[in-house]
C-alpha cells in the first residue's frame, strides 16, 4: 500500500475523516449497542404492564388502529411477503446510506453520523426503564405476520431465547433508523435536489406502515422514533455549537 493511500485511512482526504477510525468507531459502537439492547429491559411482566398503559392512552387518543392495520395486511397476502422483506432487510439501506454519504457527501458525513450515534446512545436508557411489549405480543387478535413469513424460519421471531431483545418496541428503531436515512439523503441533496431530498421520506413513510400492519409496533412507537431523531440532531446541533464556542474562546 503506497504510503498517500495509508495517510488517507488513517488521517482521511478531502473532507473526510479518516476511513480506519470511521470502521472502528462505528464497528465498536453497532456491538456496545447490540450488547446492551440485547441485555435491556427483559421483564415480561413490566413489559406487559407498560404495554397495557401505552393502549390505554392511544384509546384515550383515538388512534389504536394496530388490529385494524394487521388486519388489513393479514387480508392481502400479496403484499405479505414484500412486508417481511422490507422489515427484515432495512439494515441494508442504513449501511447503503452511510457508504453513500461517507463517499458522496463528506460535508455532512460528521454530523449525520453523529446524529446516528446520538439516537443509539439516547434510545438504550429507554429501553431499560421502559420496556413494552410489542402488540403480537400484548394485543389479542394480532396476527405475527413476520413469524408466520419469516426470512430466518417460521416462528424465529417469537423465540424468546434466541438473545434478542423483544420488548423494545418503544420506540421502534426500525421507523427510527429509517428516520435517520431520510434525514441523512435529506441533508445531502436538499441544497442541490430539493426535489429528490423530499422523497427520502419515503423510505420511513413505508416503514411505519411495514411496522404497524405487521403487529410489531404501536402509533406510540412511531411518533417516539421521531422524538428520538429531533432530540439527536438537536444533542448534535448543541454539541457542535459548543465546540465552535470553545474553539473560539481557546483560540
Amino acid at each position: 500500500m503506497s504510503r498517500a493511500r495509508l495517510s488517507a485511512l488513517v488521517r482521511g482526504a478531502r473532507g473526510r475523516p479518516a476511513v480506519l477510525v470511521e470502521v472502528i468507531i462505528l464497528l465498536l459502537g453497532s456491538l456496545v449497542f447490540a450488547y446492551f439492547h440485547a441485555a435491556a429491559g427483559k421483564s415480561a411482566t413490566a413489559a406487559s404492564a407498560n404495554a397495557r398503559v401505552l393502549q390505554s392512552v392511544e384509546r384515550a387518543l383515538h388512534i389504536d388502529t394496530e388490529r385494524t392495520a394487521n388486519a388489513w395486511l393479514a387480508g392481502h397476502p400479496a403484499l405479505i411477503q414484500p412486508a417481511v422483506y422490507y422489515y427484515r432487510l432495512y439494515y441494508a439501506a442504513l449501511l447503503g446510506v452511510l457508504l453513500w454519504v461517507f463517499i458522496r457527501h463528506a460535508e455532512v458525513y460528521l454530523r449525520v453520523r453523529r446524529t446516528l450515534v446520538a439516537m443509539a446512545l439516547l434510545v438504550l436508557p429507554v429501553f431499560w426503564a421502559v420496556p413494552m411489549a410489542p402488540p403480537r405480543f400484548a394485543l389479542p387478535g394480532i396476527v405475527d405476520i413476520v413469524a408466520e413469513h419469516d426470512l430466518w424460519g417460521s416462528h424465529a421471531s417469537r423465540d424468546l431465547d434466541n438473545g434478542q431483545n423483544h420488548f423494545s418496541a418503544m420506540p421502534s428503531m426500525h421507523v427510527g433508523w429509517s428516520l435517520w436515512c431520510a434525514y441523512a439523503v435529506w441533508s445531502a441533496l436538499r441544497a442541490a435536489h430539493p426535489r429528490a431530498a423530499l422523497l427520502s421520506w419515503v423510505f420511513p413513510f413505508v416503514m411505519t406502515s411495514v411496522v404497524l400492519t405487521t403487529g410489531n409496533h404501536y402509533v406510540l412507537d412511531v411518533v417516539g422514533s421521531g422524538v428520538l431523531l429531533a432530540v439527536s440532531i438537536g444533542a448534535v446541533s448543541v454539541r457542535s455549537r459548543l465546540g465552535s464556542y470553545l474553539s473560539r474562546i481557546s483560540g
